[in-house]
């Protein structure tokens, strides 16, 4: 799992954006691919299961936002990221 700074680091915009849309969902989808393995091997912890459902209802909310707002920045964020 990759720390936060250096998620921060790689999308960022400017020197002090730590909260930006883009840095926000890196960090969801790096959460959500760390308890997705997590479930893989816990299959019956439903307490993760319904955090990720919310990490990704978020997710999915954060970027409708920046779909509506910059369409190309959220193609290439989703590229980036490797999200569906």
């Amino acid at each position: 799992m990759k720390t936060k700074k250096e998620i921060i680091e790689k999308f960022k915009i400017n020197e002090k954006d730590t909260g930006s849309t883009y840095v926000q969902i890196a960090l969801l989808t790096e959460r959500i691919n760390h308890l997705t393995e997590h479930l893989k091997v816990n299959k019956k912890d439903n307490h993760t299961r319904l955090g990720l459902l919310k990490m990704v209802g978020q997710r999915k909310n954060l970027l409708n936002y920046l779909k509506n707002t910059n369409i190309d920045s959220y193609r290439e964020l989703k590229t980036k990221l490797d999200i569906r």
